[in-house]
């Protein structure tokens, strides 16, 4: 099943990228869109720490609503190594449940926290859905937009990642999750879909990364699958970001509440990582980055 999946997929993956990555080109770039460039120059694994100002996300809903706690969390995270500070207000919950929020009650929720966090001196992502907070965000000094629908959701979000010279997360999602289908042929053109909405929009293929959205509108054999062929996506030429944190597959391979995953999500980075994630999005920022400097410094001395 997984070799006739990733055959599909990667044929798909080949027939579209090339074309699509030649399009996004462009020969000059709008004000800003160095940060990511700049991290990626790192030349390393980077570790995207995430900040939830939420009561509701599935591993620490509530944890860090109150805003000094959610400043403190992300000065920590900063400490702990982190190179990006991923930090949302609306939970996207990757298995149902959510609270869909107004954009009034997310900016409530981010307006005593963002500008700090920003001034902790760490690259900000802001992990939202809504262009109207996205644009909101980027203005208080975020310099990178997660959007887990894709820039397929809000029909906004493209251009205004877009005029703000942003980088952007191109996440892939469905609204359920259907075990019949070919993941990595749905993701690849979930992807190429994405793609042409940023390149109508003007966005600039050096501000972009793709994530295949673990666990978001896949099975638990989904999540697999997608980390085991995540090469498969590397046809786009462009970062791939997986976050695994946490994530229940974990709990149908070993028995765990999400409190208790993370050695699963370490062994899920790091071997993202062996397949070409350029970056990792987790909620155990120490953790994760002694594991992938010890892993690197051993792969150094084969």
């Amino acid at each position: 099943m997984l070799r006739s999946t990733a055959t599909c997929g990667q044929a798909m993956a080949e027939s579209t990228a090339n074309d699509l990555t030649n399009r996004i080109s462009a020969p000059s770039a709008p004000h800003g869109g160095e940060v990511l460039t700049r991290l990626l120059a790192k030349a390393r694994p980077l570790v995207m720490g995430v900040v939830n100002v939420t009561p509701d996300s599935f591993s620490d809903g509530g944890q860090f609503l109150a805003p000094d706690s959610a400043i403190a969390q992300a000065e920590r995270l900063a400490d702990e190594g982190a190179d990006i500070l991923d930090i949302g207000a609306e939970s996207t919950r990757p298995y149902g449940g959510a609270t869909p929020v107004s954009f009034d009650e997310e900016r409530q929720r981010l307006d005593p926290v963002l500008r700090p966090v920003v001034a902790v001196g760490v690259p900000v992502s802001i992990d939202t859905i809504k262009a109207k907070v996205a644009a909101w965000a980027l203005q208080a000094g975020a310099a990178i937009v997660n959007d887990v629908w894709g820039l397929q959701r809000d029909p906004d979000m493209a251009r205004v990642v877009a005029e703000h010279g942003a980088s952007v997360v191109i996440m892939h999602n469905r609204d359920a999750a259907d075990p019949a289908i070919d993941i990595i042929k749905d993701v690849t053109e979930f992807f190429s879909r994405s793609l042409e909405i940023a390149w109508s929009a003007g966005i600039h293929r050096h501000r972009i990364v793709l994530d295949p959205g673990i666990g978001f509108g896949k099975t638990a054999e989904q999540s697999i699958i997608c980390i085991a062929r995540l090469h498969t996506f590397a046809s786009f030429g462009l970062p791939l970001l997986v976050g695994a944190s946490r994530k229940r597959f974990i709990n149908t391979i070993t028995a765990s509440e999400p409190m208790q995953r993370l050695g699963g999500s370490l062994a899920a980075h790091l071997l993202a990582v062996e397949h070409g994630a350029s970056i990792v999005r987790a909620h155990d920022v120490a953790p994760t980055v002694q594991a992938l400097a010890v892993a690197a410094t051993i792969r150094l001395a084969r």
